[in-house]
C-alpha cells in the first residue's frame, strides 16, 4: 500500500509540475497578456468606468435587485465568487509564496493579477454570451459551454471543443472534492485544533483511534454546509453576500492594525518586495538564494491558486447573474481579481513582511518559523493569544465559503456531463465528503486536486485564446454604445438569437 501510494504521489508531482511550471504559468501570463492588449488595457483606460460599475456602485440598488428565477443579483454573483476564491491561498497561500520565493514572489503575484484581471473578465463576458436555461429555469454558464458552443463553431472544431468541454467539466468536479471542499475543511479542522484546542485534541479519541475534536468539528460543518448548500444557488448566493463584505472588512482591518503598529517596517517591507523580484543571491549568513524561477513561479502560482483568474471556475457563478450586458458581469471579474490579490493578499503580504520573521536584508525567512504558522505569529506578537484566535476564525470563515462557492461549481460541472439530477446526488456527496477533509492527515487529496485545477485551466484558456476575436468584438460594441461614440448599434448580448432578442428588448427600455 506504502509503495502504491509512493507511485500514486511521484506521479502525481510530474504531472503537477509539467501542468504548472512548463506550460501552465506561461499560457496564463500570456492569455492575459493577449486579453489585456486585444481590450487595449480596458482594466486601465476604463479603469474609472469598471470601478463606478462594480465596487464604486456596491450600494446600488441595480446591483442588488434579485432580478428574474433562476438568477442571482450582480452583487449576489460577486460574492459568491469571492467566497470560493478568498480561502486560505489568501493566508497560507501568500505565507508559503514569500517563504518559498521571498519578498520578491509578491511583485509577481501582483503582475499575475494584474492581467488576470482581463483573463477573468474573458471568462465572464464568453460565460454570460454562451449560457442557456437548464431544465429547472436556472441560468447555465461557463467554460464547457463557450468551448462547445463557441471554439465548436469553428471549422471543424466541433469534435475538439465538445472534447474540451468535457475535459474541463471534469476536471472540475474532481477538483471541487480536493481543493474546494477536503483541503479547505482541513485546514479549518487544524487551524481550529491549534487555537483552542491543542491540550486535549490528542487525548479525546471515540471509536478506537479517531479523534474525537475534529471528528466534531467535521460533523458540525457538514450540517451547516448541508442546510446551505442542498438549498441552492439562491441559499448559496445569500450567505455569500453576508459572509464575504463581513469576513473581507474584519480581516483587512486586523491586517491594517499589525501593520500600523509595525510601521517602522514599513518601508523595508515595500522596498523588499521590488528589491528581490529577480532573485535573492546568496550573501554572508545565507546558505543558499532564490533563484528568479522560483520568485516567479511562487508569485504566479499563488495568485493564480488565490485569485482564480483563468481557471474558468468562478464563471460558473458569474453566468447566474441577472445581468444582460456580457461585458458588465466582465467587470465585475475585474474587481473580483482587484480585490483578491491586491487587496486581501496584500494586506497578507504586509503583515509577514512587517512582522520581523523574514530578514528584509537577506530576503529568507528566520529559522523557527515556516509558511504555516507565520501569518497566526505575526498576529499573535500584537493580539497575544487573541491574534492566533482571530486567525483560525479568519480562515474557519475563508474556508467555509469557499467550499460554499465550490459546491456550485462541481454541481454545474456534473450538470453539464450528465444532468440536473445527477447534480442534486453530487451535492449529497459533496456534504458528506466534509467528514473526510476533518479526519484526513494526508496532504495527498490536497495534492492530487491542485493537480486537477491545474488541467481544468487548460482547456479553458485554449477556449479563451481561440475566442479571443469575439470577446474583442463584444467589448468594442459595449465601448461604443456605452463608453465612446454612443452610437446607435445592436448590442451583442448572447449567442442564442431568442435570448438575444429578449434581452436586447430589456436593454432598450433601459432595465439594464
Amino acid at each position: 500500500m506504502e509503495q502504491f501510494l509512493e507511485n500514486i504521489i511521484n506521479i502525481n508531482d510530474a504531472v503537477n509540475s509539467f501542468v504548472w511550471v512548463k506550460i501552465g504559468l506561461f499560457l496564463l501570463i500570456g492569455t492575459g497578456i493577449l486579453m489585456t492588449i486585444v481590450t487595449k488595457f480596458f482594466q486601465l483606460t476604463h479603469i474609472r468606468h469598471w470601478w463606478k460599475k462594480t465596487g464604486g456602485g456596491v450600494f446600488d440598488k441595480k446591483s442588488h435587485n434579485k432580478g428574474e428565477k433562476g438568477s442571482v443579483s450582480q452583487f449576489q454573483a460577486l460574492c459568491t465568487a469571492l467566497a470560493a476564491t478568498i480561502g486560505t491561498g489568501n493566508i497560507a497561500g501568500v505565507s508559503a509564496a514569500i517563504c518559498l520565493g521571498g519578498p520578491g514572489a509578491v511583485f509577481w503575484m501582483w503582475v499575475a493579477a494584474f492581467f488576470g484581471m482581463m483573463t477573468n473578465y474573458s471568462e465572464n463576458v464568453l460565460g454570460i454570451f454562451f449560457r442557456r436555461k437548464n431544465d429547472e429555469g436556472e441560468w447555465s454558464g461557463g467554460a464547457m459551454y463557450y468551448l462547445q458552443d463557441g471554439l465548436g463553431r469553428y471549422k471543424g472544431c466541433r469534435n475538439i471543443g465538445r472534447f474540451l468541454a468535457v475535459l474541463f467539466s471534469c476536471f472540475a468536479a474532481l477538483a471541487s472534492f480536493g481543493i474546494g471542499n477536503m483541503g479547505q475543511v482541513n485546514k479549518i479542522t487544524l487551524n481550529l485544533e491549534s487555537a483552542f484546542f491543542s491540550d486535549i485534541t490528542n487525548d479525546l479519541t471515540v471509536f478506537g483511534n479517531i479523534k474525537l475534536i475534529p471528528l466534531s468539528i467535521g460533523i458540525i460543518l457538514m450540517i451547516t454546509a448541508g442546510v446551505i448548500i442542498i438549498g441552492g444557488l439562491k441559499r448559496i448566493a445569500a450567505v455569500a453576500e453576508k459572509i464575504v463584505p463581513f469576513m473581507a472588512v474584519a480581516y483587512i482591518l486586523g491586517a491594517l492594525i499589525v501593520i500600523i503598529i509595525n510601521i517602522r517596517l514599513f518601508p523595508a517591507a515595500f522596498v523588499a518586495i521590488f528589491k528581490f523580484a529577480f532573485g535573492i543571491k546568496p550573501v554572508a549568513g545565507a546558505a543558499a538564494g532564490i533563484v528568479i524561477r522560483d520568485v516567479i513561479t511562487q508569485g504566479c502560482k499563488r495568485g493564480v491558486f488565490s485569485n482564480e483568474a483563468g481557471l474558468g471556475s468562478s464563471v460558473m457563478v458569474h453566468s447566474n447573474s441577472d445581468v444582460k450586458e456580457p461585458v458588465k458581469q466582465g467587470m465585475w471579474g475585474i474587481f473580483e481579481v482587484f480585490a483578491d490579490t491586491f487587496i486581501v493578499c496584500t494586506m497578507t503580504a504586509m503583515v509577514i513582511l512587517t512582522s520581523g520573521y523574514i530578514d528584509l536584508s537577506t530576503g529568507l525567512v528566520k529559522e523557527g518559523v515556516d509558511d504555516a504558522t507565520l501569518v497566526a505569529k505575526a498576529f499573535s506578537n500584537i493580539f497575544g493569544k487573541g491574534g492566533e484566535w482571530f486567525i483560525a476564525v479568519a480562515i474557519l470563515l475563508f474556508a467555509f465559503t469557499t467550499v460554499l462557492g465550490w459546491s456550485h461549481y462541481g454541481s454545474k460541472a456534473v450538470e453539464y456531463l450528465i444532468n440536473t439530477k445527477a447534480a442534486k446526488v453530487y451535492k449529497i456527496l459533496f456534504v458528506l465528503i466534509i467528514i473526510a477533509g476533518a479526519l484526513m492527515e494526508s496532504s495527498l487529496a490536497w495534492d492530487i486536486s491542485d493537480t486537477f485545477n491545474g488541467l481544468m485551466m487548460i482547456p479553458n484558456l485554449i477556449g479563451v485564446v481561440a475566442l479571443f476575436p469575439l470577446v474583442k468584438k463584444i467589448t468594442d460594441n459595449y465601448i461604443a454604445r456605452r463608453l465612446k461614440d454612443k452610437k446607435d448599434v445592436r448590442p451583442m448580448l448572447s449567442f442564442d438569437p431568442e435570448i438575444q432578442e429578449e434581452h436586447e428588448a430589456l436593454v432598450e427600455k433601459g432595465a439594464e
